[in-house]
């Protein structure tokens, strides 16, 4: 597979923390289109690699490409504004606002210079924020205020912000945390149907094997800051390490 296949790809990723090493050497490559799953037990470096990925947290060595350009080193909203954006951030949404004004400040600052004073302007922001809503299934929340939605709520609400940016490839940390059983796989059959409607990749962590195995189509495992091995979860099932951490094997 050529490396024009790939959205995202990484060399070599590694992160000191002194004399700890949080991501030892990862390079991984996640092809257009696919729902890619990251696993490992706590303290497997899954977020500082989410976080390294996106720029957020310097690299002490290593390269990131998205769409076959190197970011390397380029600030978080410059990433952002190229096509990739992280899902489920602490600070993502302000609870004292409605759910219209969250997506609407979104855009704003996404397009800075496409929407101005102007009264025509104003008429297409609402559309576009109506046209979010409704894409996520919860256009008759716009009034409501944040703070007095459920918690699946808030979460679709996160996916509406980060979908504002229009990114390719999105990152969700942990998409199923918090929320009921059956509301997990609401969300995460949301996240599917976003991938195939906006033909877009999404990257996620999680811990709750069932959606991992339910959803995604290839499986990254990590432990230690190490790549552990990746494949196919009918593949990651028989491996030994993943049989010894997840299945009791």
């Amino acid at each position: 597979m050529s490396e024009q296949t790939y959205i995202l790809r990484t060399e070599n990723l590694t992160k000191n923390f002194g004399s700890l090493k949080a991501v030892d050497d990862i390079s991984i490559q996640v092809p257009y289109g696919q729902m890619r799953a990251v696993i490992g037990p706590n303290g497997a470096g899954k977020s500082t690699l989410m976080n390294l990925i996106i720029q957020k947290t310097p690299l002490s060595a290593g390269k990131v490409f998205l769409m076959d350009k190197e970011i390397t080193g380029i600030p978080t909203h410059t990433i952002s504004n190229l096509g990739m954006s992280k899902c489920f951030q602490i600070t993502q949404v302000f609870t004292s606002l409605t759910v219209f004004e969250n997506v609407r400040m979104s855009l704003i600052v996404d397009r800075k210079k496409a929407y101005n004073v102007l009264p025509v302007a104003s008429k297409y922001l609402r559309e576009e924020v109506m046209e979010i809503l409704r894409l996520i299934g919860i256009a008759d929340l716009a009034d409501e205020v944040v703070k007095n939605l459920s918690y699946g709520d808030q979460r679709r609400l996160e996916i509406a912000i980060t979908l504002a940016k229009r990114p390719k490839l999105m990152i969700l940390d942990e998409p199923a945390a918090g929320v009921a059983r059956k509301e997990s796989y609401v969300l995460m059959d949301l996240v599917r149907e976003l991938r195939d409607k906006l033909n877009m990749t999404m990257l996620f962590i999680e811990h709750d094997m069932d959606i991992v195995w339910n959803y995604a189509e290839e499986i990254t495992v990590m432990n230690l800051g190490q790549f552990v091995a990746s494949g196919t979860p009918e593949e990651i099932r028989h491996n030994d390490f993943v049989q010894k951490a997840y299945l009791g094997g």
